[in-house]
């Protein structure tokens, strides 16, 4: 009796340590996949940015060089161009016509970054960022969003601004101060009428 009964002890036993070193080896093997995970996603992070850098350079490139096509195969069929003017609220099909004109012409705009800051969703579906820019209107800042479409990144909204610097800011705002409030009258009345 007491043979069998150190039989089941002992093969309890066994049962425990073999269950505790399985448990070690999971938890062994579930830290190297996460580890393995974090690392292809700090790469795909990292291959992500360097894709959407290399996106915008071109999208500005194509300006430059007054490329319309490749200008606006880069924007989604539905992206957003916000420019520096208080009525510049482009959809892609106002924007086309707005600029084919000057693309026409072969000269559209030069926009060189001078800094980019480029941010990933968790999902890595959405990058958006923010550049410094010289332009011909000198600096500027620009920022976007860009999404996935058909496997490439494509920008969906982009947003450019005159770079004020702090200590001129009041003399702008006395030069722009006649236009902005007769465009403000201008908005409200358009408000108004489509009541």
């Amino acid at each position: 009796m007491r043979s069998k009964r150190n039989n089941k002890v002992a093969l309890l036993a066994i049962l425990l340590l073999s269950f505790s070193c399985n448990k070690e080896v999971k938890t062994e093997v579930e830290n190297q996949k996460e580890e393995r995970i974090q690392r292809t996603t700090e790469v795909s992070e990292v291959t992500i940015k360097e894709t959407v850098n290399t996106t915008v350079n071109l999208w500005h490139k194509a300006a430059a060089e007054a490329n319309f096509d490749a200008f606006f195969n880069v924007m989604t069929s539905n992206a957003v161009f916000i420019g520096t003017d208080a009525s510049e609220n482009w959809q892609v099909k106002d924007f086309k016509a707005y600029a084919k004109p000057h693309f026409e012409k072969g000269k559209a705009w030069n926009f060189t970054p001078i800094e980019r800051n480029v941010y990933v969703s968790k999902d890595q579906q959405t990058v958006w960022f923010d550049e410094l820019l010289h332009t011909q209107m000198k600096i500027c800042r620009g920022s976007g969003v860009l999404t996935r479409e058909d496997n490439q990144w494509k920008i969906a909204h982009y947003v450019l601004s005159i770079a004020i610097p702090n200590p001129i800011v009041k003399d702008v705002i006395a030069l722009k101060k006649e236009s902005d409030s007769l465009l403000v009258k201008r908005l409200i009345i358009n408000k108004l009428n489509t009541r």
